[in-house]
């Protein structure tokens, strides 16, 4: 019995993998998310900005792979957390890492690798399978960062609190971004079959 290989993710059915490619496209990710990371909307009453890091995240994973995905966000995440200006408002250091933001960052890492595994079985390739993967991706975060918000913020002591606070502001933007990857990944697979035809 063999074991059905993945699909290949968008990116590597454009660039021939190998390991100096995909250490590439990994920092590359990282250093895309940390740029997305400095376009921000503080929120008030809130220390979570609305910011761009969710598209990076989704499309680290979508174009890489579940595990290079995962990977590039891990990276993001340790480059912030030794003080590098990565996260929103150009801040890093360790008390940033694991601040009231934190779930969120490592929510990234996780996010990256169930929309890259969801890539893989091929979802990416029609509007009605990527906008449910990048959904779940998207679930994943705030699975991981409203109850950490809750748990590391005083002032935060509910769960409805932490949902005020870490997710209804953010679901408007979240599901314009979702649906802008879910049109983009389809349409750059339709692009990528013309040129190989």
């Amino acid at each position: 019995m063999t074991t059905a290989q993945p699909r290949p993710t968008i990116l590597n059915a454009v660039i021939p993998r190998n390991w100096v490619t995909t250490l590439v496209l990994v920092v590359g990710f990282a250093l895309l998310t940390a740029v997305a990371a400095q376009i921000y909307i503080p929120v008030p009453g809130t220390p979570v900005p609305i910011t761009a890091q969710t598209f990076a995240v989704l499309l680290a994973g979508a174009s890489i792979g579940s595990r290079a995905g995962a990977a590039s966000q891990a990276l993001y995440w340790i480059l912030g957390a030794v003080g590098l200006p990565f996260y929103a408002e150009a801040s890093g250091g360790w008390e940033v890492a694991t601040g009231a933001t934190g779930g969120y960052l490592f929510g990234f890492i996780i996010a990256a690798w169930v929309v890259g595994y969801l890539a893989e079985k091929g979802q990416d390739r029609n509007v009605w399978s990527a906008v449910p993967a990048f959904l779940a991706g998207n679930t994943v975060i705030y699975l991981f960062g409203v109850p950490w918000l809750m748990w590391s913020v005083e002032s935060i002591t509910t769960l409805g609190d932490a949902m005020a606070a870490g997710f209804t502001p953010f679901v408007l933007g979240d599901i314009t971004k979702i649906v802008a990857a879910g049109l983009l990944l389809p349409v750059a697979w339709k692009l990528v079959d013309v040129v190989k035809r």
